[in-house]
């Protein structure tokens, strides 16, 4: 059902983002009956993905015929090549979450207009909460105006991330990430689906979130959600301008500012000398991980379990130095001597 008080287009988002929510509440019902397939390592879609993306699809486009699409699943295949209005679709946000039967996925779309997001719409079909903003208006959840916490020291805030699971991320950094973190912070939660963790924060439920190798899908309509509801949002060096650039940190004022500080070392957009600093940093949280190395890919490189990488390593194995030997000295024991008999001649 429409709200009068939604912008037109927001509306129909809304209505796109509640039928896709009662196709996957449905195949929810009997996950394990749903069909899986794997995009990549620990990436995978649904026939739930495709279905939702496509009646979302046909529901904007039936609307607003002339406007572009750019969805996780068929990218920008259906929709207007050039229009200025573009809606960015990401059907089910959480995938791993939705097999598993784990409660925390979402429907977000976003509509950017000339390169700028003007309406959001997330919808969590699970709880039957509907997240909502038009640029200059405010953010909601259902009925209720949102705004970002208010809290001023890390030590109490609860902050949400995500964790490397694809080739090419680097694990190693975000330990050191979470090294700084954990002590400062009340609290850090993994949750699973990006656009809701956006989300919350606008709710001001968690103070603040980052995460890297997001896509514009991702992070759309949370951003808008997160600006019109008080709060700030760019990648980890500040810099607002991070739609397209997999990486993003978000959060009340305060908090954001205190979390650049710690973040922008991490960023790939910091300088040499930040960026120094950081493998510096990661080195310190694991100084078994070949110090002295002059290998300048140490820190760059995937940490991430690929099986094909590992088949073509086993295949084409190459030389290794061999490992310098440790000798060990080991202790001779006495020889036992017989106990002496005075008696004995």
């Amino acid at each position: 059902m429409s709200s009068p008080n939604l912008h037109p287009m927001l509306n129909v988002a809304v209505k796109a983002a509640r039928v896709a929510g009662a196709i996957i509440n449905r195949a929810a019902l009997d996950v394990e009956a749903v069909r899986i397939s794997q995009k990549q390592v620990n990436d995978f879609v649904t026939e739930v993905d495709h279905a939702s993306e496509a009646v979302i699809i046909e529901t904007l486009l039936s609307a607003y015929p002339g406007h572009g699409i750019l969805a996780e699943e068929s990218g920008s295949e259906h929709g207007a090549k050039d229009s200025d209005y573009v809606w960015i679709i990401d059907p089910l946000d959480g995938t791993k979450n939705f097999i598993h039967g784990f409660p925390v996925y979402c429907v977000s779309i976003a509509l950017a207009v000339k390169g700028k997001v003007e309406q959001a719409c997330i919808y969590d079909p699970s709880r039957n909460d509907l997240f909502t903003a038009t640029r200059g208006r405010g953010a909601y959840m259902n009925d209720r105006r949102l705004r970002v916490s208010k809290r001023v020291r890390l030590a109490e805030c609860l902050i949400s991330t995500g964790f490397p699971f694809r080739a090419g991320d680097n694990f190693k950094q975000y330990l050191a990430i979470m090294a700084d973190l954990m002590p400062r912070a009340g609290g850090l939660r993994r949750p699973g689906a990006a656009a809701l963790d956006l989300a919350y924060v606008a709710a001001g439920f968690s103070d603040a979130f980052f995460e890297t190798g997001l896509s514009p899908w991702d992070v759309a309509a949370g951003s808008l959600l997160v600006t019109e509801a008080g709060g700030l949002i760019g990648n980890f060096t500040g810099a607002p301008e991070f739609l397209d650039q997999r990486e993003c940190l978000a959060g009340n004022p305060r908090i954001y500012g205190q979390l650049v500080t710690l973040l922008g070392k991490y960023s790939k957009f910091a300088g040499v000398d930040d960026k120094l600093r950081a493998s510096d940093r990661v080195r310190a949280v694991d100084p078994s991980d070949a110090v002295g190395s002059s290998n300048p890919e140490l820190h760059t490189r995937s940490t991430v379990f690929d099986p094909t990488q590992a088949e073509a390593d086993t295949a084409a194995p190459t030389a290794l130095s061999a490992a310098p030997r440790k000798l060990t000295r080991l202790r001779r024991q006495a020889p036992a001597v017989a106990p002496v008999d005075p008696t004995a001649q």
